[in-house]
This record gives C-alpha cells, structure tokens and sequence, in this order.
C-alpha cells in the first residue's frame, strides 16, 4: 500500500487548493492549560553548616536543575531564585516545595528546612522591576554569598 501526503492526492489529479486564512476573531480565548513561566525564590535555612559545602551544594543543585537562575547562601540559610515552567501557581509551588528536598542527597546539601517561597507570574515579576521594587534582576547569575 502507498502512502500519500495529505493533499498529495488533489495534486496528482491536478486539482489546485489554494490555503486561507481564518482570523480568530473576538471569541479566541488562550488555552488555560498550557504552561506559563513563573519566578520562584526559595527560602531555605537550618543549622550552621560550613560555606565550602553549602556552596558546593548550590553549585551542584545548579547543575542537576540547569534553570536555576542564581543562589546566594550563609552558612545557616540559602536563597535560591529561577524559572519554572508551570501549568498554573498551585503546580509550581509543588515543584518548588520538593526542589529541595528531591535534590537534598544527590547534591549534598545541608539538612535545611524550607522556611519561605515566593511564587510569581512573568507578568508580576516583570511589573515589579518597572516600578523599582521586587528582586533585582539575577545578574551575576550563580552561586554567591550573601
């Protein structure tokens, strides 16, 4: 059995279509279930534990999460900034509440507890920079001390 492209068949036979456009019109609405990009900042903090394993933990938690955008530690308490792509702000918060603990053994870090997440929209992130208030933006991106 052959098989044709769709429209291949009208062509041997030599019709011709021509292809339209369809405006969308008023009645487009966005489709609620795709993924949208949301700011995270993790808060995590716990008992004293040396900077040289804290920032190698947060350097390693880097490599294993590629999207995070930048840490800043002591050696009692962390903060972590990045990205999620997320259906909506209930999905993303659950990501972001088992980051830390997923990645607690591969990437050796300190048995801190989480003790703050702030979750946002691209919109509302971008917003707060316009106004002068909010996080600055992640530059220089990666591990430093606070």
């Amino acid at each position: 059995m052959r098989r044709v492209r769709p429209g291949a068949a009208s062509r041997a036979t030599g019709e011709e279509r021509a292809l339209t456009s369809v405006a969308a019109g008023e009645r487009y609405a966005e489709p609620a279930d795709l993924p949208r990009l949301w700011h995270i900042t993790l808060s995590v903090s716990g008992d004293e534990t040396p900077l040289t394993e804290v920032r190698r933990g947060l350097e390693q938690l880097a490599h294993d999460h590629p999207f995070l955008l930048t840490s800043r530690y002591a050696n009692d308490h962390a903060e972590i900034r990045y990205w999620e792509e997320a259906r909506d702000l209930h999905d993303a918060a659950a990501v972001a509440l088992r980051l830390w603990g997923e990645h607690r053994q591969t990437a050796k870090l300190p048995p801190w507890e989480i003790v703050g997440l702030e979750v946002i929209d691209r919109q509302t992130y971008h917003q707060r920079l316009a106004e002068g208030y909010g996080p600055p933006p992640a530059s220089p991106v990666g591990v430093h001390p606070f």
